[in-house]
């Protein structure tokens, strides 16, 4: 079995739904994504606020996420299982290092709503 393995939308999805990642550059925490039925998703740059979404798989087998504050703006990873964990890599043509993954649950992130407090 490879060290490195790409994944396609499949693989992709067998390995995260009903689970929530954490990701980083290095040991650095960068953001969560949690997986849900159905392609959903749900973001957070670990702030407390999230950002629905969906995801699909291009033909390249690309995974790119399009989340509801821009929705015209498809955001799109190549993502690698290496030694049972996940590194994603952006394809979207800007120069950004590899997010990592650092952990994975199956207990949902936190999220506070707008309403939270009032």
């Amino acid at each position: 079995m490879p060290a490195q393995q790409r994944l396609d939308g499949a693989a992709f999805d067998a390995l995260t739904r009903g689970q929530t990642f954490y990701y980083g550059y290095g040991s650095v925490p960068y953001g969560a994504e949690e997986y849900l039925d159905n392609r959903r998703v749900r973001w957070s740059f670990l702030d407390g606020q999230c950002k629905d979404g969906y995801w699909y798989e291009t033909p390249e087998q690309l995974i790119c996420f399009v989340y509801e504050d821009r929705p015209d703006a498809p955001q799109c990873w190549a993502f690698f299982s290496e030694n049972g964990r996940l590194r994603a890599s952006f394809e979207n043509g800007a120069e950004a290092p590899p997010l990592y993954q650092i952990e994975r649950t199956s207990e949902p992130m936190l999220c506070l709503g707008p309403e939270v407090g009032v």
